[in-house]
């Protein structure tokens, strides 16, 4: 894979890719309807507030690398701007219908889990139930051409791990999640130092406390007997 984006590429790409499936009769988008579409604060992460003349630098290198082009319609003066991005005669990049709604997705909203990608990719593609996104997930993770995302770590306190799209970087290393079991015996077995000087605290007090104790049952045997 060699498209890299930086972060507002990937909302214009995202947008366009957007405005095509969900409102084809507006689409290509004029810089007007792009850039409102960029700065919109639904179904978006991080929400922006970008001028036009920013959307415009951004398209302006998109149209240099061949990802964007300018199509007025027939008697427009107004310029309009459609994706290049994918699934086109332009380029290589295809996808599924269901693999375009969840890329777009990623790049509109960032890393999601696949319950959150089914929640909101269902708008732009048929997804009938989370296993049918984590298929697709899978197959955009291992394709020949790719990967085009990856798996993050689980973050503490969610159930399941996020996944990004790596068309503006690679992914932090993956750590695979240990039951907490394990790492419990795995951190008294082989642990740390602090980890031993807490075990060895922990074993004096308990020694202390059973001292204490048969000094007091001696005393009861004691007071009993006589």
């Amino acid at each position: 894979m060699t498209i890299e984006l930086t972060a507002h590429e990937a909302r214009v790409i995202g947008c366009l890719i957007e405005k095509q499936i969900a409102t084809p009769d507006q689409y290509p988008l004029s810089l007007n309807a792009l850039t409102n579409a960029c700065n919109q604060k639904s179904n978006r992460h991080p929400v922006l507030a970008l001028e036009e003349r920013d959307v415009q630098a951004v398209v302006d290198g998109l149209i240099r690398r061949q990802l964007v082009m300018e199509k007025s319609g027939f008697g427009s003066r107004v310029p309009k701007f459609q994706h290049l991005f994918c699934n086109t005669n332009f380029g290589s990049l295809k996808f599924s219908p269901q693999g375009t709604a969840i890329i777009c997705e990623l790049l509109l909203r960032g890393p999601q889990t696949p319950g959150e990608l089914r929640t909101h990719a269902a708008r732009l593609a048929p997804l009938h139930d989370v296993s049918e996104v984590e298929t697709e997930l899978e197959d955009l993770a291992t394709r020949p051409d790719g990967p085009f995302v990856a798996r993050l770590t689980r973050e503490p306190g969610r159930r399941e791990s996020r996944y990004m799209h790596l068309f503006s970087g690679e992914a932090p290393p993956f750590v695979e999640d240990e039951p907490r079991a394990t790492r419990a015996v795995g951190s008294a077995a082989g642990g740390s130092s602090v980890d031993e000087a807490r075990i060895a605290a922990i074993e004096a007090a308990v020694a202390d406390l059973r001292r204490e104790l048969d000094l007091l049952k001696s005393r009861f045997d004691s007071g009993v007997t006589s």
